[in-house]
């Protein structure tokens, strides 16, 4: 598949997605709605974690019932979509997909946002074509990448040392551990850069940085 270089896995939101923001003012509506203190960029990037439930444990000080994760989940996707469609793709992402294709190497998207979502918005941004496979979540699950990153690689036919994983959070970096591949992560999204060095990989501050980075890893 393509010239025998890395082959690189691309996460969506708070990556190729600048979508910090609408993350933000969504999670503050669902808090709203449900009687939970608002919370700031800074404090969200100190404790955001996948699997999510876990993230609202920090902010609770206990795990979500089953009952109130439906509620929280629910809240949030209704206003995280009513403000996804207004969010732009970060600075540079088009160019450097595009620069990537037309120099014959290949790239795949990787999300756990609904599939049946994410596609459309893809497409709508014009970068569908810059890869060759987008899977998005197809299950109501909570779990983090690891599983999905199993069933994507395998489905691409891509050995796992030929690629890189670059996405916003530490659940990035972990699922291209438990597959065997590398990661390098971006200040732009979800996690602050303390929170993202802690997990061991290579930290940048721009997609054209973790692009040549992810090249040089061996």
């Amino acid at each position: 598949m393509g010239k025998h270089g890395k082959h690189l896995v691309w996460d969506w939101n708070g990556t190729l997605l600048d979508d910090t923001g609408a993350v933000i003012g969504a999670t503050n509506a669902a808090f709203a709605e449900l009687g939970l203190e608002q919370i700031t960029l800074e404090r969200y990037r100190e404790l955001y974690t996948v699997p999510v439930p876990k993230f609202y444990e920090r902010l609770m000080g206990r795990l979500p019932t089953d009952e109130e994760w439906t509620v929280m989940d629910g809240a949030f996707h209704r206003h995280y979509w009513a403000r996804a469609e207004d969010c732009g793709l970060t600075l540079g992402a088009a160019e450097l997909l595009a620069a990537r294709q037309a120099s014959g190497f290949t790239q795949s998207l990787l999300s756990l946002a609904p599939h049946a979502e994410l596609i459309p918005l893809v497409r709508r941004h014009g970068i569908a074509e810059r890869f060759v496979r987008m899977d998005g979540r197809v299950d109501t699950s909570t779990d983090g990448k690891s599983g999905h990153m199993v069933r994507h690689l395998a489905a691409l036919s891509v050995p796992a040392e030929r690629v890189v994983v670059i996405g916003d959070a530490a659940d990035d970096a972990l699922a291209a551990a438990h597959v065997g591949a590398r990661a390098v992560l971006y200040t732009g999204g979800s996690h602050s850069r303390a929170s993202l060095e802690r997990v061991g990989v290579p930290v940048v501050d721009s997609l054209a940085e973790a692009v040549a980075v992810a090249e040089e890893l061996v």
